[in-house]
């Protein structure tokens, strides 16, 4: 309760940056449609924006945010261990279910390319550009905060791939955190939205 005494409050510009602007950014990828391919949105909104906030405001290396290979070896491990983990539950869960094919289908034109590009950004701005803002204030603390948004983020998918977005968050955060980088949760997801649309289609 000392807070609520008139003491003065500091804030970390940075993390109020990155919490105001991340929180704008998915309200405008939500309400707006700004290219004819809702990829290239992501591109601007998701990769772009940060970038350069990142080298143009905050006068600091994307590296920091996790925009570099990191630890490839480890990082590498993760990806096949998370592809061979995830490939016989997607299957499971997917294959069959009605719901998740009519929302599904209608994104299997341009695979694995349009997952691709709409993943990238995605990525970087949840495992990068959120995930290491965070952890320079609040430490391991920012793998759940940086989960919260992500799984907000998905209300509107089939139910029971947005109740397991908390957690799948919070493991794509480890392991970007233990790499030091976005990129194999970047690949690990990219292989799950592309199998996931697969799968549930009717594809396999």
């Amino acid at each position: 309760m000392k807070y609520l005494t008139g003491e003065k409050i500091n804030f970390d510009w940075k993390v109020v940056s990155v919490t105001i602007v991340s929180t704008l950014l998915l309200m405008v990828d939500h309400y707006h449609k700004i290219f004819a391919y809702k990829y290239w949105d992501r591109i601007l909104l998701y990769l772009v924006i940060p970038l350069l906030i990142t080298v143009v405001f905050f006068r600091e290396n994307p590296r920091d945010y996790g925009f570099s290979l990191g630890d490839w070896k480890l990082g590498l491990t993760y990806t096949v261990i998370g592809i061979l983990l995830m490939a016989p539950i997607i299957y499971y869960l997917g294959h069959g279910d009605e719901v998740m094919k009519k929302y599904y289908e209608r994104f299997l034109p341009g695979l694995p390319w349009t997952t691709f590009l709409d993943l990238f950004g995605w990525e970087f701005f949840f495992r990068g550009w959120i995930l290491f803002a965070y952890s320079r204030k609040f430490g391991p603390e920012a793998l759940w905060l940086h989960a919260v948004p992500f799984a907000l983020a998905h209300i509107g998918k089939p139910e029971v791939e947005t109740l397991s977005t908390i957690f799948g968050g919070f493991a794509f955060g480890w392991v970007a955190w233990r790499t030091r980088s976005f990129i194999y949760p970047f690949l690990i997801h990219w292989f799950i939205g592309t199998f996931i649309i697969i799968v549930a289609a009717g594809a396999i």
